[in-house]
């Protein structure tokens, strides 16, 4: 799977337990009617894919969805964790890169009416 969005946050790498378990979280916004801010896990040697990346880049993530279950010891409760795991990262493709600025429009007033409009023609119907 893939998620699009700007790159909102890139955290640093955090290192847990005696075998050196290391993560790093990136958060991006999606842009769409209600975007989102997705948190986005990268772990072991995907850390490092981050390094070149910061707020405001626009990124294309390939990612997977990860589901764990734990049940509770105390409770004998099982419960159910999600996560989302980052496994490649590259900069979006933006279609108006590179494309020259289009000028502005002159203001509306600055065109002539037409003088070859024939007046007795009221039909406004194309054919």
């Amino acid at each position: 799977m893939e998620v699009e969005g700007k790159v909102k946050l890139v955290g640093e790498t955090q290192t847990f337990g005696s075998n050196g378990f290391r993560k790093r979280e990136l958060v991006i916004t999606t842009e769409e009617q209600y975007p989102q801010h997705i948190m986005i896990e990268f772990v072991q040697d995907k850390t490092e894919l981050l390094n070149s990346y910061a707020p405001g880049q626009d990124v294309k993530v390939s990612i997977n969805l990860r589901g764990r279950e734990w049940l509770d010891p105390k409770t004998n409760v099982t419960k159910y964790f999600n996560s989302i795991q980052g496994w490649r990262i590259e900069g979006a493709p933006n279609a108006a890169a590179g494309a020259p600025p289009m000028p502005p429009m002159p203001p509306a007033d600055a065109f002539e009416p037409a003088s070859n409009v024939n007046q007795e023609d009221n039909d406004d119907l194309p054919f």
